[in-house]
This record gives structure tokens, C-alpha cells and sequence, in this order.
């Protein structure tokens, strides 16, 4: 039964494996890519870099801890060239109201499963609020640690002082147990969430060790533990491959660096139409929420430390209106809120997705125009801004956001 399940699994990593590598288009340039690290690595960080990158490729084997619920072999599987996902590797998550549902399987559901070992892929209670995710990129997310709580605090506005219509608050989140005061967003809380869809993460050990736990079934010195297997779906026992913890916490930590020092692309060519397009970007106040850059502040690593961070957001949570709402909190965000999703790297997306373009969290968007016109709640009047301009002048408006 094991060689048959190992057997059969070879068949679903190849073909999930290859569906990744279809996704690319062409080999980056330099400056045009999702995986090189921030300027000025040292030997010493260079290397862990470069053994992060390894633990970031790595497909998983059933004997080194695969599943047995699982959404993708690999990190690289769910973030092809450390950029976005697409459709086909997003998932979803769920809950009823503002109980993550531990105990049945949630807040993440797993649609695959080792063969021979489940017969069927998780079940999910009748009832729950499902939402839909696409993984986000992952680079850029040191420059993102490395900015104080304080200047993203001093960001917020959630009664709406100054008018403008726009109210955006922190999400306010407990780190994990395992998760120190030594790492930011750590220790006792509560802390700024900045990291997923609703900034309902606070530090990037925890985000790394769920996805190695939520997203591959691999348990490590911080998770220890498997995923809770629904009880709505059968089970075939053939007893424990790999023991737990599968990875060590070194293996995390290192991965947790690595994406930690990846810096995002470069900024496109400017032409005439995006200066142009710039300008009415910021005339309709779009840069209220998608604020050009945020400095990052002191840091051990120098090449994080007092850094401009030109992400195109304020890291908080707004009120997107009821067409992109998903009804389903994440902890302090309600079911209308999403985090304001970076826009470094936009121009690269169809590159890494396979020519295919797919925009807000859920990817129902294929084009820029589409997921601008889709804004609502407090980007209403952006929106409706932008689908008052002249089409040249919204094509003015595309070309400056492809140019990020």
C-alpha cells in the first residue's frame, strides 16, 4: 500500500509541478524578476539566501512529510517565481462568523490528498462563509517588516477625521504562541497586522510556518502539529511515514530569510503616458490608500534599514463595498474589509501567470480596467472617478500602474 500511494503520488506531483512551470512565460531579465535578493548580501547572508531559495523550491515527497491534506507540493508551487498565484493554485478559506472552525478543518480548506491514504479530499461543514484567495506575492515582505508599527498607526483614520471618505484602520492581531518578541510582530500582544489578504498576520514566522502547515501538510518545530482532518471525509490509516515535526526549525528560519531579503522588481520604463497617468492616479486620491512608499525604519540588516519601500500601500484595512465583500472576518477585519494589496510588481504579473492576467484577492478581475471599476465602499468615489476619465486618459492611468 505504501509504494502504491508513493507511486500514485509521483503522478500528482509531476503533473502539479508541471502546471507551475507552464505559468512562466519566458526566463526574467535582471530587474524583471520576482526571486533576487536585495542589494548588498554579505557571504554569510548570501548563503542562507541561497539555502532558502532550495527550501522555497523544494517539492515534498509522502516520506518527507507530504499532507496528508495538502494544497501544493511546494512554496514555489503556490508563488510561481515567487510572484502571485493564479486561479488554479488559490484556495480557500473559511469559518462562521468569527469562529475559525479548528475543530472541522478550517480556517483553510486542502483540496488534495495523498492517494492510498484519504479517499476523498477534505469535506467542509454546511453553513460556513467560504472566501476565496489567490496566494499573494512574496517578495518585497522584508522591506514590509522592516516599517515601524508606528508609521503604519500614524496611517489610520477609522472614523474618517479628515473627510475624505476614506477610513482605514489597523488590524489589530495576537501572534502565535511560538512566535517571540524577538521577531517583529511578536511576543505579547496585540500587534499591527501586516502580511495576507486582511493584514491578519503579524510576523513572517508565522506566515511561513502555517503555509508549510496549511498549504503542504508539513509539520515543524513551531506547528508540531497535522493538519485537523475533517471528520466529513474518509480516512484510510496505514500508519505514520513521516514522523512530526517534519522540517526543523532551522529549515523555517531559513525560508523565513529568504523571503525576508527578496526585493521586488525594479520600476518599469516612464514614459510621457505614465507620468501622465501618475498624475491622474493621484488626482482621483487612489493614493490615499495606495500610498507611493513607506519608509522603513532601524533594522540588523542594513539593506532594510531606512529604505524607501515604494509598495503602493498603507498596509490597512478599508471597507471595500459589498460587490468585493466575502462576509467572512479574519481577525479584526470584518467581511467588507481587505488590506490595501500592494502594487510593486504589477507590470511583471501576466509574465509569471503565463500571459494571463488575474487581479483582488480572488482573481475575478482580469484586467487593471476591470479591478479598478470593481472598487467600491470607500473607493467608491475613486472608482467612480476613474470611469468618468476619457479613455485615453484611463489607458494613461493602466500604463502607469503596468509601470510599477
Amino acid at each position: 500500500m505504501r509504494n502504491r500511494s508513493r507511486v500514485l503520488f509521483a503522478a500528482v506531483a509531476v503533473s502539479l509541478l508541471g502546471g507551475c512551470d507552464t505559468l512562466m512565460t519566458k526566463t526574467p531579465t535582471a530587474g524583471n524578476e520576482f526571486a533576487a535578493p536585495i542589494d548588498g548580501l554579505d557571504q554569510s547572508l548570501n548563503a542562507v539566501f541561497l539555502q532558502g531559495d532550495e527550501n522555497f523550491e523544494k517539492p515534498f515527497t509522502v516520506a518527507e512529510g507530504l499532507g496528508p491534506i495538502f494544497n501544493n507540493v511546494s512554496c514555489e508551487g503556490c508563488h510561481p517565481g515567487d510572484g502571485r498565484g493564479s486561479v488554479e493554485t488559490g484556495f480557500f478559506r473559511f469559518s462562521a462568523g468569527g469562529d475559525l472552525l479548528v475543530d472541522s478543518g478550517g480556517p483553510q480548506h486542502q483540496d488534495k490528498v495523498i492517494p492510498g491514504i484519504r479517499l476523498i479530499p477534505e469535506g467542509v461543514p454546511a453553513g460556513v462563509d467560504r472566501s476565496f484567495r489567490l496566494p499573494p506575492p512574496v517578495f518585497g515582505v522584508g522591506l514590509i517588516e522592516a516599517i515601524d508599527e508606528q508609521t503604519i498607526v500614524a496611517l489610520e483614520d477609522p472614523d474618517d477625521a479628515d473627510g475624505d471618505g476614506i477610513s482605514g484602520r489597523v488590524n489589530w492581531v495576537m501572534a502565535a504562541d511560538f512566535v517571540s518578541e524577538r521577531h517583529v510582530g511578536g511576543g505579547a500582544g496585540p500587534h499591527v497586522g501586516r502580511f495576507s489578504r486582511k493584514s491578519q498576520v503579524s510576523s513572517l514566522l508565522e506566515q511561513v510556518s502555517a503555509a508549510y502547515q496549511q498549504d503542504m501538510g508539513v509539520t515543524s518545530d513551531f506547528i508540531p502539529e497535522e493538519n485537523f482532518q475533517s471528520q466529513h471525509t474518509a480516512t484510510v490509516s496505514i500508519g505514520v511515514i513521516a514522523p512530526d515535526p517534519e522540517i526543523s526549525a532551522n529549515t523555517v528560519l531559513e525560508t523565513v530569510m529568504y523571503v525576508r531579503l527578496l526585493q521586488p522588481p525594479a520600476r518599469g520604463r516612464i514614459t510621457a503616458e505614465v507620468e501622465s497617468g501618475e498624475a491622474l492616479f493621484a488626482s482621483l486620491q487612489c493614493v490615499a490608500c495606495h500610498v507611493p512608499t513607506l519608509r522603513t525604519g532601524d533594522h540588523e540588516l542594513s539593506a532594510l534599514a531606512n529604505q524607501e519601500a515604494a509598495l503602493y500601500s498603507d498596509l490597512l484595512i478599508h471597507d471595500m463595498g459589498e460587490g468585493l465583500a466575502d462576509h467572512r472576518p479574519d481577525g479584526d477585519a470584518d467581511g467588507y474589509e481587505w488590506r490595501t494589496a500592494p502594487l510593486w510588481g504589477t507590470r511583471l504579473v501576466p509574465e509569471f501567470l503565463g500571459g494571463q492576467e488575474f487581479y483582488l484577492h480572488d482573481g475575478r478581475a482580469t484586467s487593471l480596467d476591470e479591478a479598478v471599476l470593481l472598487h467600491g465602499g470607500e473607493a467608491q468615489a475613486a472608482r467612480d472617478g476613474f470611469a468618468a476619465l476619457s479613455s485615453t486618459e484611463r489607458d494613461a492611468v493602466v500604463a502607469f500602474l503596468k509601470s510599477l
